[in-house]
């Protein structure tokens, strides 16, 4: 593949493509067996981070690679400062950060420490950090999973003012949308060879998900259905802020059977403590939660409750490292039958069901016995997709469940998403991604600051509308 100076280009393809595997060659982070690469015209040494920085390359991670014990302006002048230097210089690159930040529409505390920041705000520092260091290449994966559209569009702005100026992109999405509005040229990998490239211009989204997957891609019909009764409700629940993490504002929510509530926001604004409180790890500092069947409020409570989770961050709460794939696909359920009798794992039963969770749900990979953490995100996500919507919970708490997913994983997900809704599951969809919430969603809340809009049908806001809501605009006006 070749990049020309001032060219945005598109790299598309399925999870496990090997995208990501190609862009950390080109960052120095894995070091290829043949081939080279060349970067203005002289060749890049293999396997060194340094020499690409030096070289103008600047990369945004799929998965962060920050700090968490230091702050959003250490993490960000990491590596740009000698060691032997007594002053870091930080007036000066917190007026280069706080400009950055209103240019591209990227606000974040930089005395923040980064291990207090939600997942969405972790992102716009690695944008940032990668702005910061003046990159004359810059490589893109999944830049805009946590923004609003006006965000989204106030960054393309930018980048493409950057762009006229000289700056050459190389762009990784699942959003077709962006990939159409964005790019140049479109490349297409396929189990880690190239086998496509299209001009934008002349080329559309059904034929770009054509050539990804190797057949037509059809989204799930969704279907009016009538709700049952509430299955979990919170009535008047406030929750303490937490250092920059925001609480929740005497929240009131009834997830129904039968019925997909989405919550459109922008990362940072209460969803965490949401997540947090129906999933059991904190309880309501006022208010009250119906649903736990007696039982204190508690992890453990919400599991018997029937509440399966999809969370946010799957490295960090969602997955266990070094664990085999037949340990991550069990932890929530490995005290139970068939895992589990008389205390004694079974461990071929575990097996079993991880194979099926594989096959089932698509996830590349080895086989069941390697550390999940050899995965890619997105086949990561496949497997707690599985171990989630596998057991057939009462109540789902999706959270950013298709984030990092190609598009034919996305449209397989939706449909279980809508077959668990159908066959009586109460779905809470939390996404950043208002085509997903606006698809899916039986009934919507925007979330801001804290605190919900009221509640509307599916189809009575564009998404203009709830843009504006998810920036705090207009919730006096609604109320």
């Amino acid at each position: 593949m070749t990049l020309a100076r001032g060219e945005v280009i598109a790299l598309l393809g399925e999870n496990g493509a090997g995208k990501t595997t190609l862009m950390n060659i080109l960052f120095g982070q894995y070091t290829a067996e043949e081939g080279q690469v060349e970067v203005f015209g002289k060749p890049l040494p293999p396997g060194n981070p340094r020499a690409a920085l030096a070289a103008g390359l600047g990369m945004v991670h799929q998965h962060f690679t920050l700090a968490d014990n230091l702050t959003v302006l250490e993490n960000i002048q990491l590596g740009t400062v000698p060691l032997w230097r007594a002053a870091l210089g930080q007036a000066k690159a917190r007026a280069k950060l706080a400009q950055l930040a209103t240019d591209f529409g990227l606000g974040v505390d930089p005395e923040a420490r980064v291990g207090s920041l939600t997942v969405g705000e972790r992102q716009r520092v690695e944008i940032l950090k990668a702005l910061y260091r003046d990159a004359r290449i810059l490589i893109l994966d999944e830049p805009t999973a946590v923004l609003t559209p006006q965000e989204s569009d106030a960054l393309f702005d930018t980048l493409r003012r950057a762009v006229a100026k000289g700056l050459s992109v190389i762009f990784i999405s699942h959003k077709l949308h962006e990939v159409m509005a964005l790019s140049s040229r479109v490349l297409v990998l396929r189990h880690g060879k190239l086998v496509g490239e299209v001009e934008t211009a002349g080329t559309d989204r059904h034929a770009l998900a054509a050539m990804m997957v190797g057949a037509e891609v059809t989204p799930p019909a969704v279907t009016p259905v009538t709700p049952g009764p509430a299955l979990l409700t919170l009535r008047e629940v406030f929750t303490p802020t937490i250092g920059a993490a925001p609480g929740l504002n005497s929240i009131n929510l009834a997830l129904r059977a039968g019925q997909i509530t989405g919550l459109a926001g922008v990362s940072g604004n209460g969803q965490a403590a949401l997540s947090d409180l129906i999933s059991g790890l904190i309880t309501p500092q006022s208010g009250s939660l119906d649903g736990a069947g007696g039982m204190r409020w508690s992890p453990r409570a919400a599991i018997a409750a029937g509440i399966a989770r999809i969370p946010e961050d799957r490295h960090k709460t969602g997955t266990i490292a070094d664990f085999s794939l037949t340990e991550n696909a069990i932890l929530e359920t490995y005290n139970q039958a068939p895992y589990s009798k008389w205390g004694l794992m079974n461990w071929g039963a575990a097996e079993e069901h991880t194979r099926h969770l594989i096959d089932e749900y698509d996830v590349r990979c080895p086989g069941p016995h390697g550390p999940i953490r050899q995965l890619s995100g997105g086949n990561m996500q496949k497997l707690i997709l599985g171990r989630v919507l596998d057991a057939a919970p009462r109540i789902i708490l999706a959270n950013q469940p298709v984030r990092g997913l190609d598009i034919g994983a996305i449209s397989y997900v939706h449909s279980q998403l809508l077959a668990a809704r159908n066959a009586g599951a109460a779905v809470l969809l939390i996404s950043e991604d208002l085509d997903e919430i606006m698809a899916l969603s039986d009934v919507i809340h925007v979330i801001s600051e804290g605190q919900f809009s009221p509640e509307f049908l599916r189809g009575e806001k564009t998404a203009a509308e709830l843009g504006l809501w998810m920036a705090g605009q207009g919730f006096d006006r609604a109320a």
